[in-house]
């Protein structure tokens, strides 16, 4: 293993100003770090994490929480470019990122803070996750510095992509296209996303004068198409069928599309349908589909961000609730009637 002092031999300088050049200090030219740095890389110079550890009291390691009842997450394409940002993010600052997992998932037992203690991370993004599990809950309540993504916990910061500006230009949209029947299969569980979508869905509403019939409220998965097409068979068995549909997530929706086009209908010319997140696959088919496009690559940008703030400037960092903006894709699923 190369060290410091192999590499002052080499470059015929001390270990001090090694040192110095390997942690960009000030006090030295620029020409000689350049060099000390260019003959440490060519030597295969690795830093200690453990001796780094010590010196700065932080290990440049970051915990993320990521389990999903339904063992989507990683293969969801919202949630996969949500991570990427984050990792590019991370990296960006000189920071790793580790997964954390719980007692259920591991065979040692351990809870999500003893994973985290263990790992020696410096603090936690938490995603994707039941924030109501007593795990998660002890996690949040430890010492380490945490931020969530689309969830609340009191006091801790969040990253939340704006679900209310989302249903309502999206109830904007269909409401100006002539839609009054409008239905909604919702989300399955009872996280805030979902309960914050359906409780904005009966705002835009009630706002316009409408009446939304309890059977045009369904309720499914996110990313379950075989649901989705069993609740959107119902819809169009209905006396009164909807003339818009809207699904949990784009994903979701191609359930919809199936079993819209088992019927021989058309999509938008005999019933129209929206989605939510934005993902390419739905913007590939045709028509292409009525959507909220949500900011993955800001979402997880300002969860490392803020949790860095957490970590490097305790003192000076306020917390707060940042909410993402999101935006309206017109697509092509939605007629004027």
């Amino acid at each position: 293993m190369v060290s410091m002092k192999d590499i002052s031999k080499v470059c015929g300088v001390s270990v001090a100003t090694v040192s110095k050049a390997l942690n960009d200090h000030s006090d030295i030219g620029e020409k000689t770090k350049h060099y000390i740095r260019k003959t440490a890389k060519e030597m295969g110079y690795f830093p200690n994490s453990s001796a780094r550890t010590l010196k700065t009291k932080r290990s440049n390691n970051l915990g993320l929480l990521f389990v999903e009842k339904s063992q989507s997450g990683l293969t969801h394409d919202y949630f996969i470019s949500v991570l990427d940002s984050i990792k590019d993010t991370a990296e960006a600052r000189g920071y790793d990122i580790t997964f954390i997992s719980g007692s259920e998932q591991r065979k040692d037992k351990m809870t999500y803070l003893e994973h985290s203690r263990y790992r020696g991370i410096d603090g936690a993004v938490i995603a994707c996750v039941d924030f109501d599990s007593q795990e998660v809950r002890e996690l949040a309540a430890s010492e380490i510095p945490v931020v969530t993504i689309d969830h609340v916990l009191n006091n801790k910061m969040a990253i939340v992509s704006d679900n209310v500006l989302g249903m309502k230009e999206l109830f904007d949209y269909i409401y100006e296209q002539g839609h009054r029947k409008i239905a909604y299969i919702h989300g399955g569980d009872e996280s805030a996303v979902t309960r914050t979508r359906l409780a904005c869905f009966y705002k835009e509403a009630e706002e316009r004068g409408l009446v939304i019939p309890e059977e045009y409220i369904k309720m499914a998965d996110y990313r379950n198409t075989e649901l989705t097409a069993q609740m959107t068979y119902e819809l169009l068995d209905l006396p009164e069928p909807p003339t818009c549909i809207l699904y949990p997530d784009d994903f979701a929706a191609l359930g919809g599309f199936n079993a819209i086009r088992a019927r021989g209908l058309r999509i938008p010319e005999d019933i129209s349908i929206a989605g939510y997140d934005g993902i390419k696959l739905m913007q590939c088919i045709e028509p292409k589909l009525t959507t909220i496009k949500q900011d993955t690559k800001k979402i997880g940008q300002y969860a490392i961000e803020k949790l860095l703030a957490l970590i490097e400037k305790p003192r000076t960092t306020l917390i707060e609730q940042v909410r993402v903006p999101v935006r309206l894709e017109k697509g092509e699923s939605v007629r004027k009637i």
